[in-house]
């Protein structure tokens, strides 16, 4: 699903990622972990798009994406990965629903097969009864499943997730988690999570731990 080879980085002189390789099956959950500042989101955003490396190649599902331009790498961003966020950046003036549909209207898709999937998703996720609702008029629980529903929306090859459950309690973040295996069994979606949680990330299928600017090891 995804490869990444010889993957460095910098922030003037500081090095936070030096000549690291990555390769993330399909239909896995793995978790990124490590120490606060050892690079770890550097790293998460890099793989999703958000940010280039300094040196390296990163393939997902067959695409080079260090060599699309940035028009075509913000297609691809929008068409094959999805993204959930320890702050959840739901858009306060929007419902529930309005929050799902926004990446697939900006691809460009179907209004009424976009509302159509993004009241399954919101459905399956246990949100059948809010979608009217505005982030302020939701648990913090329920808009970080708001928030997976939109990740979704546009059925991403990969979806990489900075911290999900940072913000949610252990009865919260477990009610996630559990989500999450759901979801990876029954749309056969692959997951890449950063976290601090050593709970959640011994549950995943590995554990990738960052250390000295690379993936040191990796815990089955």
């Amino acid at each position: 699903m995804l490869i990444g080879k010889n993957i460095s980085k910098s922030y003037g002189n500081l090095n936070v990622l030096d000549s690291l390789d990555i390769e993330i099956k399909q239909n896995e959950i793995a978790a990124i972990v490590g120490k606060s500042g050892s690079g770890k989101s550097t790293l998460l955003h890099i793989l999703g798009t958000l940010d280039t490396p300094d040196t390296g190649t990163i393939s997902i599902s067959g695409t080079d994406i260090t060599s699309l331009n940035e028009r075509e790498l913000a297609n691809f961003r929008n068409q094959k990965i999805g993204f959930i966020f320890q702050f959840h950046h739901l858009l306060a003036e929007f419902t529930a629903l309005e929050n799902v549909c926004i990446p697939a209207f900006i691809y460009g898709k179907d209004e009424d097969e976009t509302i159509a999937r993004a009241k399954e998703l919101l459905a399956y996720l246990g949100l059948g009864d809010r979608l009217t609702h505005k982030p302020n008029e939701l648990s913090g629980g329920e808009q970080q499943r708001v928030a997976i529903a939109r990740s979704l929306i546009n059925k991403p090859d990969i979806v990489f997730a900075d911290e999900p459950t940072g913000n949610l309690d252990d009865h919260t973040s477990e009610d996630l988690f559990q989500l999450l295996l759901k979801l990876r069994r029954d749309y056969n979606q692959t997951f890449v999570l950063v976290t601090h949680s050593k709970d959640i990330a011994s549950r995943c299928d590995r554990t990738l731990v960052l250390s000295n600017k690379q993936l040191a090891h990796e815990l089955a």
